[in-house]
């Protein structure tokens, strides 16, 4: 483990989703401390520079924006050590829901219709143009903070309220009626699919980080042939934005068997409810191993 030499677990951070990273990097650095490699949790703020004196890479585990917007990645590429994970470029991309879809639709990938909002009079036309349910999201973030399913024509004004509380362009999508699913990536290898089935309206913050009544089927009852193809759409999905190493892609699969392209995720998270250790797990590779074949992307 001599050749990673000391490692930097990047956590953390002041973005919305600090919490959620504070658990992914607190599980990754258990992990490579496991595995006898020299790390030490990093929180990252203004003195970041700073703290990064003696490390030789890093371990990102930062989610939102600051860690996952190409923010930390361009601090790092300017200081000239390496990194987990998608660079600069597809990390800005990936993070901004609205310009991901514009990329994917130019490559003719599917990706359900949308709308950029601007204020609430302008969210009530759009629901009357686009019908309901409808999907209003923040474009820069992520684990479904700010995020509304709309249903009923009263729900517009909170939908909005939340959307428009994130500070970034607000996208409405229309929505998909179907099964949920994520294709974790690992050096261009999809790992056994996921499929999400939870009570809630839709796979919402507290689905993903405090419900214990959320579902998690993997394998996710697809046919071989048909999570083959799923497959390659994803790599597709991942590279068009720029992804490398590892990530997320999430899709719903309407009920005519028609896959819509929902968002990628450069640093997913880490923690005992994410989805990227769950599906390497039905692979056969051990979280340690995960965080470490993670790592070597580094060298």
């Amino acid at each position: 483990m001599t050749e990673f030499g000391k490692v930097a677990v990047l956590l953390g951070g002041q973005s919305a989703e600090r919490e959620i990273s504070l658990q992914s990097g607190k599980a990754v650095l258990s992990a490579l401390l496991n595995s006898g490699v020299d790390a030490e949790a990093v929180d990252v703020d203004n003195s970041v520079c700073e703290k990064l004196a003696g490390f030789d890479r890093a371990f990102i585990a930062l989610h939102g924006r600051g860690g996952e917007d190409g923010a930390i990645q361009g601090l790092l590429e300017t200081v000239q050590m390496p990194y987990t994970g998608t660079g600069v470029t597809g990390s800005a991309i990936a993070m901004d829901k609205l310009l991901t879809k514009q990329i994917w639709k130019a490559a003719g990938l599917p990706t359900p219709d949308y709308e950029i909002v601007t204020s609430e009079s302008q969210c009530q036309s759009v629901v009357k143009q686009m019908g309901m349910p409808l999907m209003l999201k923040p474009v820069l973030e992520g684990s479904s903070i700010g995020i509304s399913k709309i249903e009923e024509a009263d729900q517009v004004a909170t939908a909005w309220q939340a959307a428009s509380a994130c500070h970034s362009q607000v996208i409405a999508e229309a929505f998909v009626k179907g099964g949920e699913y994520t294709a974790a990536i690992l050096d261009d290898r999809v790992l056994p699919m996921i499929k999400l089935e939870t009570p809630h309206v839709f796979y919402d913050y507290a689905a993903k980080y405090a419900s214990n009544d959320t579902a998690y089927i993997c394998p996710c009852g697809l046919d071989q042939d048909t999570e083959a193809q799923l497959a390659n759409m994803m790599l597709k999905a991942f590279t068009a934005v720029h992804g490398q190493g590892w990530g997320r892609v999430d899709f719903m699969l309407d009920d005519d068997g028609q896959a819509w392209l929902i968002e990628v995720n450069t640093v997913p998270g880490m923690t005992d409810h994410s989805l990227v250790p769950m599906a390497a797990k039905q692979a056969g590779i051990s979280f340690d191993q995960l965080v470490l074949e993670i790592l070597k992307g580094t060298l």
